[in-house]
């Protein structure tokens, strides 16, 4: 299938700046943004802004037949278990000439705790928190249009994105913090991908992307979490947070922070390298770091 030659990222915040900059001006990238105070930062970029808000779906007439690839990175709505902002979005572009590919940028949240098994993509979804059943709505909303449609959707399934300038996503930032982890007994399985890394999997999903396939996006680091930021500090030159006990957990971690420390699952990241022929530039956390 031909390469497209015009991109719609919806979301383009940090990564998909990133990607724009990986693209290196290949493609003609527009990009929707709620904030009219953005444009001139996206037009900096090499982006051309179209001013459009997800939950006013009447805002978003611009986007039909603008490019002929969607990469959707906007999260999902903070409360309730759907997503009726990919609704729209799948609504307005649907309303002239369809574009070839949508890639969407989703959570390894959807599995659910895995107790520290390993994670392929073939693994039924176990949703828990509102945050991954938004998601997982999502998921399905975007396979069920591209299946009526025949527009060629790639999922991609994220875990935590991180990158020494990626802002909330510095993972000394938390150290500095002294939040504490959770003492080895207690600790589960976390998964990473450097934000550069993710940039160029939607890149390659954009490119190689399997029509309806379900994609993992993570690096070859198998380590627990505190484990990791052990890592981090000792990398850092900062002391190593304290571990406590699952007891003590829930009165130090709040609901959201708990969620994620309460799951754990180590993701295969086989189908990503075998689809998307994805060579990793950071391929642990301890490269990642080095940065």
């Amino acid at each position: 299938m031909a390469r497209p030659s015009s991109l719609l990222i919806i979301g383009c915040g940090d990564v998909g700046l990133r990607v724009v900059r990986a693209l290196g001006g290949r493609l003609r990238v527009f990009a929707l943004t709620s904030s009219p105070g953005r444009c001139d930062a996206l037009r900096a970029a090499g982006v051309r802004p179209v001013v459009g808000d997800l939950d006013d779906p009447a805002s978003l007439g611009r986007l039909a037949g603008l490019a002929d690839a969607v990469l959707y990175l906007a999260p999902p709505p903070g409360s309730g278990a759907a997503d009726p902002r990919l609704g729209a979005l799948l609504a307005a572009i649907s309303r002239r000439s369809l574009p070839a590919r949508v890639v969407y940028a989703s959570t390894t949240g959807v599995y659910g705790d895995c107790r520290g098994e390993r994670v392929e993509e073939t693994r039924p979804t176990r949703a828990t928190t509102d945050r991954a059943l938004r998601r997982l709505d999502a998921e399905s909303r975007l396979r069920a249009w591209a299946r009526a449609t025949g527009v060629r959707a790639s999922v991609l399934r994220i875990p935590g994105i991180y990158a020494s300038d990626r802002e909330g996503g510095r993972p000394q930032d938390r150290v500095r913090r002294g939040t504490p982890v959770l003492a080895a007994e207690d600790d589960g399985h976390t998964n990473h991908i450097h934000a550069d890394d993710l940039a160029r999997a939607c890149i390659a999903a954009l490119w190689r992307g399997r029509p309806q396939r379900v994609v993992n996006v993570c690096d070859d680091t198998d380590m627990k979490t505190g484990d990791y930021y052990d890592l981090v500090a000792d990398l850092s030159g900062l002391p190593r947070p304290e571990r406590v006990t699952r007891a003590q957990a829930g009165e130090r971690f709040s609901p959201a922070q708990w969620s994620f420390l309460n799951e754990s699952r180590r993701l295969s990241n086989a189908r990503m390298k075998r689809e998307l022929r994805l060579r990793l530039r950071r391929p642990t956390i301890r490269e990642g770091l080095a940065d």
